[in-house]
């Protein structure tokens, strides 16, 4: 069983490892202990309310119950920009024109831009590459869907996620290559790696504030803003599948772009509804295509669990448990679950 937990102690071996594997670009969750361990302390301390609720990270892990390892992680952050300013890059135009000269001008820009502060980004999406496929992706990402409706007021009324931009194999940025390298001595590598240990906004701040006419830089660098990496294409298409879309934002080091949606048009959130766990004695098949599954919640906070349950266990005011998957979302008959579409072709029965 595929089971959503909140990330624990026990875990940074598994994300360190993925981590490593995750290649350049996921600034989130760089290959280094000492913040991976940092991250953990944080989201557990969000968990158990031992921070402001604005201030909170909230990490979860995907976990193989057979083999208690974790697989996959993804996360939120309550708001962006409380601590260290959050910097974008809006893309505009700049228009000149004079009318004796009969010209009219319209020039693409980016501008540095704080427009995100204190909304909620959701971030942190690994999976492990042998766990790709069969719906798990999926899962590992609408999960968060799930905990932002439940605990609608410790998040904004927006929601954004940053996709990681273009860069070739080795690592290389075009559009880092064309403006940021140009007001720092290192390479796209270096200071993505510095991003991820935090310390972005002391790059941002060395950047030009005055507009970037994308004209002035090559073609390499402007063909690459708002576009994403190959790998994060299908988290893109699954975002947008839920009402994400691109708000004009980019990236300030490789250009991807930024997608937003109101949490209440979030289609899994649309589409979810609640039951009361009813555990059952009579053997479930679990072993059915993504198509007919739906995640299922223990609506808990600090104790947050989400797996996938087969449409047909849904009744009108309960869902059929088998005794595993029970304890495994630690519930017991009569608790209150959400439930909400794994695929977006799924429609759950018995709507109200």
């Amino acid at each position: 069983m595929l089971l959503i937990r909140p990330l624990q102690e026990n875990d940074l071996d598994a994300l360190y490892a993925m981590a490593q594997n995750a290649g350049k670009g996921l600034t989130t969750l760089p290959a280094d202990t000492e913040l991976l361990q940092r991250k953990i302390d944080r989201a557990r301390d969000s968990f158990s309310q031992r921070c402001a609720p604005e201030a909170g990270l909230y990490l979860f892990a995907l976990e193989d119950t057979e083999t208690g390892r974790a697989v996959g992680i993804s996360g939120i952050e309550a708001r962006v920009g409380l601590e260290e300013v959050f910097y974008n890059y809006r893309l505009s135009l700049t228009v000149n024109a004079s009318r004796e000269l009969g010209v009219h001008v319209r020039t693409p820009t980016l501008h540095l831009s704080n427009d995100m502060t204190d909304t909620t980004e959701i971030c942190s999406l690994l999976l492990a590459d042998n766990y790709k496929g069969g719906g798990n992706g999926l899962l590992l990402s609408r999960c968060r869907f799930m905990f932002l409706d439940e605990f609608r007021k410790h998040f904004s009324d927006k929601v954004f996620a940053e996709m990681r931009g273009v860069s070739d194999a080795s690592g290389q940025s075009p559009l880092w290559d064309a403006l940021g390298s140009k007001f720092f001595d290192m390479e796209f590598s270096q200071a993505d790696r510095l991003s991820g240990l935090g310390n972005k906004s002391f790059i941002a701040e060395l950047m030009p504030k005055y507009p970037i006419y994308l004209p002035m830089l090559p073609d390499s660098a402007r063909a690459v803003i708002g576009r994403v990496h190959d790998n994060t294409l299908p988290a893109l298409k699954m975002l947008e599948a839920e009402g994400f879309n691109f708000n004009g934002m980019v990236d300030i080091f490789d250009g991807g772009p930024v997608v937003e949606a109101f949490i209440q048009n979030i289609r899994s959130i649309r589409e979810s509804v609640n039951r009361h766990a009813m555990v059952v004695s009579k053997p479930v098949d679990l072993d059915v295509p993504p198509e007919q599954r739906v995640m299922i919640s223990n609506r808990s906070f600090r104790d947050f669990r989400v797996t996938t349950i087969p449409v047909d266990c849904i009744e009108p005011d309960t869902i059929r448990l088998p005794r595993d998957v029970a304890d495994a979302l630690r519930v017991e008959s009569g608790d209150p679950v959400r439930l909400a579409p794994l695929k977006d072709q799924l429609r759950i029965p018995y709507r109200r």
